[in-house]
């Protein structure tokens, strides 16, 4: 316990990530002062959002080579020198690619769920609020919807079908492969699941939504995104999420043509939002997602990888579409 290992973001990628757009790194252990923590890494999240803020200043400063890693985390206090916390509490927080860090007590929050850490690190955290908040708040779905999710395979979508099944809603996912279409449908209870890999999108999320969508889910933006806009019905809502297959690209493609167009003719509401906008209802919908767990009526898929040195592989893998749900870094 007298060395921490890291990964530092080494350089800014030209296209996709690869192993060289990170560097592992040893270092002494952190030293926790007055008003701090010292935490060791159990989980670490693995999200789209890693790479998008190698892009640029987002809803947070952008990454710089030489820091280390970003990512959201579950850690578990091992010294304590602030009010609130006592060594073998498990707090979650943002202190990246590493296996101790040194945290201000006022950037971390305690977990008393007795949840297993692979649902906090996720489903019963970040991802499972961003799918639940950004679809019953933004989304707005009735009972009798039709929804449609992008990346429905993914964290975040994998949870927003689900919820909108629970809504009363008729739901339709897109995602990469035939393998992961018949499984969202068999295993989590989509509608239908359309393979965008095929090609074809519009015409394919026409036939399965043959009363339009009254509700888009966005994560990722590009050509579902098109087909989405065109096939809303009057007054649809969509919620933006994500714009994953423009991340980990060398030269984004231009946004939509069909804005601001069939925005104003169909009068659809597009909303933005990051996760963090509703925290002053997070018990109440983390009460409410760890009821459904444990009722059996949404099934948390969580895709574990085993070590701190598997991370950047995990992540380039997200990317390639090799994840199931959540992906996260067993680290401890």
């Amino acid at each position: 316990m007298n060395r921490n290992h890291q990964w530092l973001y080494a350089r800014q990628p030209t296209g996709r990530i690869g192993p060289d757009t990170f560097q592992w790194h040893e270092t002494a252990l952190p030293a926790a002062r007055a008003g701090e923590v010292l935490v060791k890494t159990r989980m670490l999240s693995l999200d789209p959002a890693n790479r998008a803020w190698m892009m640029g200043k987002t809803y947070r400063d952008a990454l710089e080579p030489g820091q280390v890693m970003s990512g959201f985390t579950i850690g578990q206090v091992m010294e304590s020198h602030a009010d609130g916390f006592a060594p073998g509490d498990i707090v979650e927080g943002d202190w990246g690619w590493q296996e101790y860090a040194a945290m201000p007590a006022g950037r971390l929050v305690k977990r008393t769920s007795k949840a297993p850490l692979e649902l906090l690190v996720g489903p019963l955290s970040v991802t499972g609020l961003t799918a639940y908040f950004g679809l019953l708040e933004i989304g707005q779905p009735k009972p009798g919807d039709t929804v449609l999710v992008s990346a429905a395979a993914g964290a975040v979508g994998t949870m927003v079908g689900q919820i909108a099944r629970l809504s009363g809603c008729r739901v339709v996912g897109t995602a990469g492969g035939q393998d992961k279409c018949d499984w969202l449908v068999r295993e989590l209870g989509f509608d239908a699941a359309i393979d965008y890999k095929a090609g074809g999108v519009r015409r394919a999320i026409a036939a399965a939504c043959p009363n339009g969508v009254d509700v888009y889910f966005d994560n990722t933006g590009g050509p579902v995104l098109d087909a989405a806009l065109s096939l809303m019905n009057l007054r649809g809502r969509i919620a933006c999420c994500g714009n994953v297959s423009q991340y980990d690209v060398e030269k984004p493609a231009p946004g939509p043509m069909m804005v601001p167009g069939l925005v104003v003719t169909k009068r659809l509401r597009m909303e933005g939002f990051i996760v963090m906008d509703f925290y002053d209802r997070r018990a109440e919908a983390e009460a409410r997602l760890a009821r459904w767990v444990a009722d059996g009526k949404i099934k948390a898929i969580v895709d574990i990888v085993e070590g701190l040195d598997k991370a950047p592989q995990a992540l380039i893998g997200l990317f390639e579409g090799t994840n199931r749900g959540k992906r996260a870094v067993r680290v401890a």
